[in-house]
C-alpha cells in the first residue's frame, strides 16, 4: 500500500514538473484577475511610448503584417486594444454561402469538433465537460436539449485577427455573462485543466435560428482584458451571472463581438440542426472566419 502511494506520487511529481506541467502549475498560483486587470489598463493606453513599444514588440514577435486589414501601418493605431482588434479589408474573409452552411466564428485552430453525447462536450483527449456548465445552466434545461447536437472549438492565437462573426443567421435574444477564471486555453492547458472552458470567464450568446436555439460561446483566457460583444459593448466584470435579452437579428458572417487578447469562441447547435462536419476539420485544422465547417441538416 504504501509502496503504491509513493509510486503516485513521485508520478503526480514527475508531470509536474514536466514544461506542460510547469506551465499548468504556475497559471493556478498566479493571481490571474489582477494579471488581466494590469494588462488591460496597458493594452487601453494611447499613451505614444506605451502605445508604440507594445504594438511594435507584439506585431514583430508574431510575425503580424497588415496586408489583410484596412490600416496599413502600425501608426494607425491609437493603442494596442485599437491594434489586437484590428479590422479587415472588405472581402478579405469570404462568407461561404452553402444553403445551411455553418461557417468558422473567428480566424484560429479548430481546438475540437463533434457531437455532443450523453451532454458531454470533448475538451481535450481524455477530457469532457458538461454542455450545461458551459451555458451555465444552473437549472439543467439546456443539457437534454443540446444532447446529441454539435459543436465546435475555435481557439484564437495571439497572432490571429480577434473579431467574432456569426456562424449561421440568427436572432440574438440573451447574452449570459459567467464569471470564472482566467487559464490560458492553449492546447497544453485543455489537456491539463479539467472543466476549462466551463471554468474560464465566459459570454453565452443564445440565439434563435431555423435550427432551433443555438449558442456561440466567447471563453475568456490568461490575460484577457475584456470582451465586447454587438449588444453589450464591453462586459463589465462582476462576481455574478448577469442576463440581458435582446432581440438583434444577425446575418452569417456578421460580426458579433470581440476579444481584448486571447481566446476561444464554441459554436453549441442543438440534436435538431443535424449538423454534418466536413472531414477535413478537425483537431489541429487551421481555419479562417467564414470558412466552411460543415452543413446542417433541419
Amino acid at each position: 500500500m504504501k509502496n503504491t502511494i509513493k509510486q503516485t506520487l513521485k508520478k503526480q511529481a514527475s508531470q509536474l514538473l514536466t514544461r506542460d506541467g510547469l506551465f499548468t502549475t504556475v497559471q493556478h498560483l498566479v493571481p490571474q484577475q489582477k494579471l488581466s486587470e494590469t494588462a488591460g489598463r496597458l493594452a487601453a493606453s494611447q499613451n505614444p511610448i506605451v502605445k508604440k513599444a507594445f504594438v511594435h514588440t507584439f506585431a514583430k514577435a508574431y510575425g503580424i503584417t497588415l496586408d489583410e486589414y484596412a490600416r496599413k501601418n502600425l501608426s494607425d493605431f491609437s493603442s494596442f486594444n485599437d491594434f489586437f482588434t484590428r479590422e479587415l479589408d472588405d472581402n478579405a474573409r469570404p462568407i461561404d454561402d452553402s444553403a445551411h452552411g455553418i461557417v468558422s466564428p473567428a480566424d484560429g485552430m479548430i481546438s475540437q469538433i463533434g457531437a455532443i453525447e450523453h451532454g458531454q462536450l470533448l475538451q481535450a483527449k481524455g477530457r469532457d465537460y458538461s454542455v450545461s456548465h458551459l451555458l451555465a445552466d444552473t437549472e439543467n434545461k439546456e443539457s437534454s436539449y443540446y444532447n446529441e447536437g454539435s459543436f465546435a472549438t475555435v481557439y484564437l492565437a495571439p497572432s490571429n485577427y480577434h473579431r467574432v462573426h456569426m456562424p449561421f443567421d440568427g436572432k440574438l435574444i440573451e447574452t449570459r455573462y459567467v464569471p470564472g477564471t482566467l487559464f490560458s486555453v492553449n492546447n497544453v492547458t485543455a489537456e491539463n485543466v479539467p472543466d476549462l472552458f466551463a471554468r474560464n470567464e465566459r459570454l453565452v450568446c443564445v440565439f434563435d435560428t431555423e435550427y432551433g436555439k443555438a449558442c456561440v460561446v466567447l471563453v475568456g483566457a490568461m490575460i484577457v482584458a475584456g470582451i465586447e460583444t454587438v449588444a453589450t459593448g464591453k462586459i463589465e466584470r462582476s462576481n455574478t451571472i448577469q442576463t440581458l435579452t435582446h432581440n438583434i437579428s444577425l446575418k452569417k458572417g456578421d460580426e458579433l463581438g470581440r476579444f481584448y487578447l486571447g481566446s476561444t469562441a464554441i459554436v453549441v447547435l442543438p440534436k435538431s440542426a443535424g449538423v454534418e462536419w466536413s472531414q477535413d476539420m478537425q483537431h489541429g485544422s487551421v481555419v479562417k472566419m467564414g470558412e466552411l465547417l460543415g452543413v446542417a441538416n433541419p
